[in-house]
């Protein structure tokens, strides 16, 4: 462990998410093969400077400075490890667009710890990391598997352990992701909710959860349809998406097994065999046009690996 040099740096690959699928609100997330790239390098200045550089036609709202949630994150590193903290500058490839349900807040998370842990000498163990990703980001369903990769359910066990379990996904399941102009917060979609539920709705989606892990495990189609049912959050979301219903109602048509809110959406998870995935792509994106919404869709695989990171040449 040793305190960052000046000049010196590193790049963060990190995937971006899809959460929920559904009926795992708040536990079950993916990560998914679209990337944001970090590139952090410790510069001159005092612990309050952290220099941001976005690259890409999203993210021209996003601010530098001491709350930005990447420059948060790597101090929160440093705290841990009991060093004193550095100015950064951050130069972001920004694939994964900003409030879309998509996980571009984890992105910045897992890109903060990740990277500050790696200019430090790694002090902290990929289940510390874990750990502190959970706590900045309030629930665990996008900052695990952006982490970590995979298809990942994720609760606090009774020994108030945070556990992890990777589940299986099928090679012939197919994500795909339709991602509209608009935007939608996390903390709009929240409000939406209401602040309790009934007993009835609990049960439903533990059912559905169970079908959804084993159709995604197997490959069984039916099981997955009958497994993207959600009773806890979608029912009061669906209208903060402007012409989502019909989005989902064209996935549906052209062969999708379900379509789902990702995330706290505005971005839609449709989930198909590769075969109809391109149908699929297309749909979606001409049922938002027809509701007046410019969007684009991706069939994306899933991402096993996780964030990982390598060395920059030092600056001088």
């Amino acid at each position: 462990m040793a305190r960052p040099r000046i000049g010196q740096g590193v790049v963060v690959h990190v995937p971006a998410t899809t959460a929920n699928l559904g009926p795992g609100f708040d536990c079950l997330g993916a990560a998914l093969e679209l990337d944001n790239v970090f590139e952090m390098r410790c510069i001159p200045g005092g612990s309050e400077r952290f220099d941001l550089i976005i690259e890409g036609n999203e993210g021209s709202h996003l601010r530098g400075g001491p709350d930005n949630l990447v420059y948060r994150s790597a101090q929160r590193v440093w705290r841990e490890a009991g060093l004193e903290p550095v100015a950064l500058e951050a130069r972001v490839r920004l694939a994964v667009p900003p409030a879309r349900g998509l996980g571009s807040s984890a992105t910045a998370i897992v890109a903060g710890l990740m990277g500050a842990n790696a200019l430090a000498g790694e002090p902290l163990s990929t289940e510390k990391l874990l750990e502190l990703a959970i706590d900045i980001e309030g629930h665990p369903d996008n900052v695990v598997p952006s982490l970590v990769g995979g298809l990942c359910m994720t609760a606090k066990a009774a020994s108030q352990r945070w556990r992890v379990v990777r589940c299986e996904w099928s090679k012939h399941v197919r994500a795909v992701v339709a991602i509209p102009a608009i935007r939608l917060t996390t903390s709009e979609a929240r409000r939406a909710m209401p602040k309790a539920i009934p007993i009835p709705d609990a049960v439903s989606n533990l059912g559905a959860l169970t079908l959804l892990l084993q159709g995604l495990r197997s490959g069984n189609g039916d099981l997955i349809s009958d497994g993207m049912h959600d009773r806890l959050h979608e029912p009061y979301r669906w209208g903060l998406i402007q012409g989502g219903r019909a989005v989902r109602e064209a996935a549906l048509a052209a062969g999708a097994w379900g379509c789902v809110i990702s995330g706290a959406g505005p971005s839609l998870l449709a989930l198909s065999r590769l075969e109809v995935a391109e149908a699929v792509q297309a749909a979606m994106v001409d049922a938002w046009r027809r509701e007046g919404v410019e969007s684009r869709a991706e069939a994306l695989g899933i991402q096993t690996s996780g964030s990982s990171w390598s060395a920059l040449p030092d600056r001088d």
